[in-house]
């Protein structure tokens, strides 16, 4: 028989008759006579004539893949037009309209909306020990703290709205400058031991999937401990479910930019993108997998840029009538 065949017998035909049948996928014929085909190890699989055994070829989300130059090319748009927005209200920093919207806990949550968008890219790249480490508690990190200024925004217009009420005028001292910066400072902290037990315990690994029949092997991240995503998962899931109850609370509060309303809509487009994320990350392979949790991260990020910081920048551009003091403080 040629080589990348093997020796059949034809049923029912004496031991002198036989066919050549080329080798299965994965085999190559031996060096022996080529009688029978030999299983190429794990990590090769058979060229095309079945004559040799050849390595498999490794499969990752590349910035050279089309869905990776992809999904590069929106991150940094988004990185840069959260910049934009980020030098547009410093400029515009003493106007009413930034003032009255906590300008502080804004600032903040522009730059860590840029950070959204940037650690989005540590999800592309051949997977290894530091990047795998990385970029699962970079994307927890950086999120809670997003979320944690989001909720003390909206407990801060709570808390003014209350103070305006008889016998409350000592309310605000409870939700001063100082406090608000301890608020963040204490949501954040609270991933970050989460991240940093779960890091030590059981961190992400690099794993080559060898599993799938073919000639490609799949190198991806594994989550290590399964609890020890969940709970970041978890505490992201709950900062968003307070925020967006509280949010709705005080959507309909008399002010004329009550900033509630907004962070309800951002809200419920996060939860949406982040609920349907879970059963798609799950059941997508490979790169399809970082692929999926790529897009969710840009989603929900442009989703807050958007319905928070839209108004804002269409009134100081093409409103300015709304963007005075006597305005702000109309009911």
């Amino acid at each position: 028989c040629p080589p990348g065949t093997r020796v059949a017998r034809r049923k029912g035909e004496p031991v002198c008759c036989f066919d050549c049948i080329p080798c299965a996928e994965g085999e190559v014929s031996n060096t022996t006579g080529s009688l029978i085909c030999d299983r190429c190890p794990l990590e090769f699989w058979s060229n095309s004539h079945r004559t040799a055994c050849i390595p498999r070829q490794l499969e990752f989300l590349s910035f050279n893949d089309i869905m990776g130059i992809t999904l590069t090319t929106v991150a940094v748009c988004g990185a840069v037009a959260t910049a934009a927005v980020f030098l547009f209200f410093v400029y515009h920093r003493h106007t009413p309209l930034v003032r009255a919207n906590n300008s502080e806990l804004s600032f903040l949550l522009l730059m860590s909306l840029k950070l959204c968008f940037l650690c989005s890219l540590v999800f592309i790249g051949r997977p290894s020990v530091w990047a795998c480490r990385i970029r699962q508690a970079a994307f927890g990190v950086i999120f809670v703290l997003c979320l944690s200024c989001l909720l003390v925004k909206t407990i801060v217009v709570l808390a003014v709205f209350r103070s305006a009420r008889p016998g409350a005028g000592q309310l605000m001292r409870w939700f001063g400058p100082s406090q608000q910066r301890g608020s963040v400072f204490l949501f954040t902290s609270v991933q970050v031991i989460i991240c940093a037990v779960w890091l030590s315990v059981s961190p992400p690994l690099p794993y080559r999937d060898l599993g799938l029949k073919g000639s490609k092997v799949i190198l991806e991240c594994e989550v290590g401990s399964v609890v020890g995503f969940s709970l970041v998962l978890g505490y992201i899931g709950l900062l968003a479910s307070i925020c967006l109850l509280l949010a709705f609370l005080a959507r309909k509060l008399p002010d004329n930019f009550n900033e509630a309303k907004f962070i309800t809509f951002s809200m419920l487009i996060f939860c949406a993108v982040w609920i349907s994320f879970v059963p798609a990350y799950v059941s997508s392979p490979g790169k399809y997998a970082d692929a999926v949790e790529i897009f969710a991260i840009l989603a929900s990020s442009f989703g807050l840029l958007f319905c928070l910081f839209a108004p804002k920048c269409f009134i100081i551009l093409l409103r300015p009538e709304r963007n005075t003091k006597k305005h702000m403080m109309a009911k």
